[in-house]
């Protein structure tokens, strides 16, 4: 291999073989499946793709569909995507028995209840659509510059976040995390907003421009919230064990009422609730409760500090 190509390939196939054997050593993998048994980014591209086309077909499926082949056309599209998902999590189940659970795999067991998980998966739907709507018609009706919900659909990148959200939190709640998570890093790929699937957004979430906005995995979001551009939602701290190792699950992230704006730039963490009604104000830097109503500014931010008893 190496005289062929000048590149010594030979010491280093066998230097990276060395290193997977080191690591599945220290993870306690030897037993690997004997192929990559894991859920697909490109099927999760294919099953998103088709979920926007039977979600909203006249305006995310082909541009060749007419009205009257409209319930064809979603029955047709939902039966291959449901037969592409129910494969990805089989294969996320699996995965889930093998490694983190440490069982030898049942096989019925796991094709009985990846057969309830889809068919949840696919009961949501509906409800996916209606909250969908209620986003849609948010962003209309908080954006002066847009001009039917058709334009937000196309081109509205909050919008998109929010489609990928939508179909990612049920999957989460369901108990696939791994492929909820894909999806969300598909929409954070595409947009520049990362939103994680186990976050809680109530309906008429409006999330305008979007371009670096995070929300995680804890957040509570209420009903008709608007989050501009490079807002974060995170934690202040992770708690830790005894062996300094983080504690997972654990609420961490702000709740965020209804009515709430918060504006660009603006950086709230912790477990801290924003009342309903409050306004964040653009680049704020923020850890403690809001009251219900209240607006808080950089000002309010400096008062805060230079009124603060000394320690």
């Amino acid at each position: 291999m190496s005289t062929t190509t000048g590149f010594d390939l030979d010491q280093i196939v066998h230097a990276l073989h060395d290193a997977r054997r080191d690591w599945r050593t220290l993870q306690q993998r030897t037993d690997e499946l004997g192929g990559r048994e894991l859920p697909s980014i490109e099927a999760l591209r294919t099953i998103i793709h088709g979920l926007r086309g039977a979600l909203f077909p006249m305006r995310l499926g082909p541009a060749e569909l007419r009205q009257e082949n409209e319930d064809f056309y979603v029955g047709h599209t939902l039966g291959s995507v449901l037969h592409t998902l129910f494969a990805q999590i089989r294969l996320e189940l699996r995965y889930q028995e093998r490694y983190l659970e440490h069982h030898t795999i049942d096989e019925a067991a796991i094709e009985d209840k990846t057969h309830h998980l889809t068919q949840q998966f696919a009961q949501s739907l509906p409800n996916i659509r209606r909250l969908l709507d209620s986003d849609v018609l948010a962003a209309l009706a908080g954006d002066p510059a847009t001009q039917s919900v058709d334009e937000i659909l196309l081109c509205y990148p909050g919008i998109q976040a929010m489609i990928h959200y939508r179909i990612a939190h049920p999957l989460y709640a369901l108990g696939v995390p791994m492929l909820a998570r894909m999806i969300s890093e598909l929409a954070h790929s595409e947009t520049g907003i990362d939103i994680h699937p186990g976050a809680q957004i109530g309906k008429g979430c409006f999330i305008d421009h979007g371009t670096g906005v995070v929300i995680g995995e804890t957040c509570i979001i209420g009903q008709n919230v608007s989050i501009y551009q490079a807002v974060t939602l995170g934690a202040k701290a992770f708690p830790r064990d005894e062996h300094g190792n983080i504690i997972k699950g654990q609420p961490r992230h702000p709740i965020v009422e209804d009515d709430v704006t918060i504006y660009a730039g603006a950086t709230i963490l912790g477990r801290i609730t924003i009342g309903k009604g409050a306004s964040i104000g653009g680049n704020v830097w923020w850890t403690h409760d809001v009251p219900a109503g209240e607006n808080i500014t950089q000002h309010s931010v400096y008062n805060r500090e230079t009124t603060a008893p000394n320690k």
